[in-house]
């Protein structure tokens, strides 16, 4: 199946600027095109997308992804490299992962802390009514 590059976004959720800059800086291939010329994207393509997309999601520098792009044209003999950006990779997740771990802790704390506050006030409250 194909896609134009406008069903090309929407089904992988970039913009089509998006789709062209990748095309531009290499971290997509050409895609075929039509008899007038129009870009048509291929479901392995649209999967390229996709992965790539989950890439830059996780942070990973356009850079990296340049050239895990151009390590993937060279075939098998780059595997070594590729697992190895990616193991890399994995790592700065993980550790983002705990650091954003820690600060949702943080955030529950402060979450309870303010719920206890207005129960505690709520109660002072119903006294004071109780009392007039």
């Amino acid at each position: 199946m194909t896609y134009s590059i406008a069903q090309a976004a929407e089904r992988s959720g970039l913009s089509i600027d998006t789709l062209r800059y990748y095309e531009r800086i290499g971290l997509v291939d050409p895609p075929a095109r039509d008899s007038g010329g129009r870009r048509l994207y291929s479901d392995n393509d649209l999967a390229w997308l996709g992965f790539l997309t989950k890439l830059r999601t996780t942070g990973m520098p356009i850079r990296l992804m340049r050239e895990y792009a151009q390590l993937r044209h060279k075939g098998s003999a780059t595997a070594g490299r590729r697992k190895q950006i990616l193991f890399e990779h994995r790592a700065d997740v993980r550790q983002r992962i705990a650091e954003l771990h820690a600060c949702l802790e943080v955030l529950d704390c402060k979450i309870t802390n303010y719920a206890e506050i207005e129960a505690k006030m709520a109660g002072q409250q119903l006294i004071q009514e109780a009392s007039a």
